[in-house]
């Protein structure tokens, strides 16, 4: 195995503190969303996560499409990640949406699978997070 890259992002102050790469380029603070009775009005674990997963994906999306010579039109991925309770337990669920207008719907859900069967990210949290895969044309 061959490291690539590491990012390494301290945290001060758990969902009420802020964040800050080693680095010193990703510096911000971070709050409870307004429906988890918090201040609002900044980035929360959730949305970081979202942001880097999305970003993560869409590449995965590009790369297999160029592997399979499939045209990608202009499209967007999104990522939505929940954070949900069962009593106490707390856990992440999450829903990818590839959006391809004009696109084929088989095929552009055929590169969406495959994608989030490479994607490291969908790797790493596959058996652990409930992520579900939609397509729009």
């Amino acid at each position: 195995m061959e490291t690539v890259y590491t990012a390494t992002v301290s945290n001060i102050g758990g969902r009420e503190g802020d964040v800050k790469s080693l680095d010193g380029i990703l510096e911000m603070d971070i709050r409870r969303p307004v429906e988890m009775h918090g201040e609002g009005g900044t980035p929360n674990p959730e949305m970081l996560f979202a942001a880097a997963y999305s970003s993560c994906y869409n590449g995965a999306l590009m790369a297999v499409a160029q592997k399979k010579k499939i045209i990608l039109p202009e499209h967007a991925v999104e990522v939505s990640i929940s954070l949900n309770k069962d009593g106490e337990s707390m856990f992440l669920s999450g829903k990818i949406v590839v959006k391809a207008p004009g696109m084929e719907h088989a095929q552009l859900q055929e590169l969406a699978d495959t994608a989030h069967a490479v994607c490291p990210y969908s790797k790493a949290v596959k058996g652990n997070v409930d992520m579900k895969v939609e397509v729009m044309v």
